[in-house]
């Protein structure tokens, strides 16, 4: 078990990281290759990148294994909006001393392969070989699917969101899941070792991760500052094949119409499928197969919590939205105006509701 200790400073200094990082995602996504278990979540996709990865991509799998202890300097940086390039290269310039202290760490607990003695040393080619394996596995393993990554985690925060509005910061950390415990002034967390974290007035990050499995993970050395990094929900029909941008392009033609297009507006800010259904007057199988069309597109996500959906708009759904609204839709679809998202509401009759 993990045990995340507060003080009443920390509580004021707790903040949800602003995106999806690529080197976590990119670290979670190696590990959770390697596993078996998640198979309804990750299956497809598993499936998918194995025979797309190139070989220099098997010197991730020892310094990031299913399951142990890896080193720290592999994430160096918090969703604070950076791109991937200049992730990687925060992490090549990562000082020998960091890169020693961390590699001697996880060799002491199982052999790494004998290129880490010279990375361990900061070896300039050994640094270059790292990097080179980071590109190659994020091309073919985390690009093809940023898009809908991103947008879970835009849907996870709005949930974290509503948690602190309704219950502030103690109700945040409260509702990040079975897996953890709030229990004043310590948040416990299944853990496969014992670990103690102090904050000390530090503060704490929570880093919604798509690629984090099964657990919540932080990092070995507690000096570092402070970060919990937590599973996310997944929309179950989050799509492989489409996700490499090959689709058929007939998605984004299924949108044109009134009532899909006034389900995008409503879940700009996020929506649950009883929320919608109220709004729209229509049943809740009607929300449902009109939230699958706009997933399908890439245009929203949808999160799971409590039993309930909440369903919010990506950044390419409020994209489309703005582009819509600057202009005649007419000129931007090839559709009829009164068909697009610009279009004047319309009032829909309303249809008797059913329980999902």
């Amino acid at each position: 078990m993990l045990r995340v200790h507060f003080t009443a400073e920390d509580l004021g200094r707790v903040r949800v990281a602003a995106g999806p990082d690529h080197l976590w995602e990119l670290s979670n996504s190696v590990q959770t290759l390697q596993r078996r278990d998640g198979e309804g979540v990750f299956g497809p996709w598993r499936r998918w990148v194995r025979p797309r990865l190139p070989a220099n991509c098997r010197d991730l799998s020892p310094l990031l294994p299913p399951h142990g202890s890896s080193p720290d300097f592999l994430t160096p940086t918090c969703g604070d909006g950076e791109t991937f390039q200049a992730a990687v290269d925060t992490l090549v310039r990562t000082p020998e001393p960091r890169l020693r202290k961390d590699l001697e760490r996880v060799a002491a607990a199982r052999p790494l392969p004998g290129w880490t003695q010279a990375l361990a040393g900061g070896d300039g080619s050994a640094l270059l070989r790292l990097g080179q394996a980071l590109r190659a596995y994020h091309e073919e393993a985390v690009a093809p699917f940023w898009p809908r990554i991103h947008a879970h985690i835009d849907a996870d925060r709005i949930v974290r969101l509503r948690g602190l509005l309704d219950g502030g910061t103690e109700g945040l950390l409260a509702g990040l899941g079975p897996r953890f415990r709030w229990r004043p002034m310590v948040l416990e967390v299944d853990y496969p070792v014992d670990q103690e974290l102090r904050l000390d007035g530090r503060g704490l990050t929570l880093q919604p991760s798509f690629f984090c499995w099964p657990t919540a993970i932080t990092l070995a050395d507690d000096a570092l500052p402070p970060v919990l990094v937590y599973p996310i929900e997944h929309d179950m029909e989050w799509n492989v094949p489409a996700a490499d941008g090959r689709g058929d392009g007939g998605a984004l033609g299924q949108l044109l119409g009134h009532t899909r297009a006034r389900v995008l507006r409503a879940v700009r800010t996020g929506a649950s499928t009883v929320a919608l259904a109220r709004l729209l007057g229509v049943t809740h199988p009607a929300v449902s197969q009109h939230m699958k069309v706009l997933r399908g597109a890439g245009l929203v996500a949808t999160v799971r919590k409590d039993g309930r959906s909440l369903h919010v708009a990506t950044a390419e759904g409020r994209a489309l939205m703005r582009s819509c609204e600057r202009g005649p839709v007419g000129e931007t679809h090839g559709g009829r105006p009164e068909e697009g998202l610009g279009a004047p509401m319309r009032s829909t009759p309303t249809s008797p509701q059913r329980r999902s």
